[in-house]
């Protein structure tokens, strides 16, 4: 009775890559859904259980996650969610704006029907999210809709650039939603597929990046309140 044989080296090795791209996704998913907050801990054998996964693969994934900009990793210490500083989250809202400006004006070229049908159907599935008041939902479809939009430009290097600048401001996005806002995002959304469907270039940049200078300034608002909310107790603490 032959015995099956180990798999070639090579063969393994890829095993072992495309093992962790599917590690290094769900995390993201955690993460960018808002599993885990700002400076939380990620643990190699927590991670490694919950996915029913060895921690080779998480160890791999988590690397990929650095070199992404959504984790850090601590000598000593271990692996933690990223904190993005709130000047450096300004930036990268105004580069994102600019990026998404080429993204509308793009897509109101090139999008067909059905892709067009298919936005329509994210923004009406956020606006139902919006009206139910749950947020978390929201975030995942808003993800969902401008990662497509993203995608329908079939720009890879473009693409590649966009999401790992983006994923740093995943966290921000998130405590932005509250039930107002998400009625308001939910509008602004609509007004972008309108302005594709019509072909309309300057229309669908403009809206792209108003949206997103929106979004920014509703982060520093946030911020603020945050900031003024804590400042009597650190006052009481002193």
């Amino acid at each position: 009775m032959s015995s099956i044989s180990s798999p070639h080296p090579h063969i393994a090795l890829v095993q072992q890559r495309s093992l962790a791209s599917l590690v290094q996704t769900e995390i993201e998913g955690m993460i960018l859904q808002g599993q885990f907050a700002c400076g939380a801990k990620l643990t190699e054998a927590t991670l490694a259980t919950q996915l029913g996964v060895s921690r080779g693969p998480v160890r791999e994934a988590l690397r990929m996650l650095e070199e992404s900009g959504l984790v850090r990793t601590e000598k000593n210490r271990g692996v933690f969610v990223r904190e993005v500083p709130i000047e450096e989250a300004m930036d990268i809202f105004e580069l994102r704006a600019v990026m998404d400006q080429y993204v509308g004006r793009k897509l109101a070229h090139s999008a067909s029907t059905a892709e067009i049908k298919e936005l329509r159907q994210f923004v009406e599935a956020m606006e139902q999210a919006a009206k139910a008041d749950q947020a978390q939902d929201f975030h995942r479809l808003n993800l969902q809709f401008h990662d497509r939009l993203l995608e329908l430009t079939g720009n890879a290097k473009f693409s590649a650039t966009y999401r790992k600048l983006v994923n740093e401001l995943s966290l921000f996005r998130r405590q932005n939603l509250t039930h107002a806002s998400m009625a308001v995002y939910a509008r602004e959304h609509r007004k972008i597929v309108k302005a594709i469907a019509a072909h309309d270039a300057d229309g669908a940049g403009q809206a792209m990046f108003q949206h997103v200078m929106n979004s920014r300034e509703r982060t520093l608002q946030n911020h603020q309140s945050r900031l003024a909310a804590s400042a009597p107790a650190d006052a009481l603490r002193a």
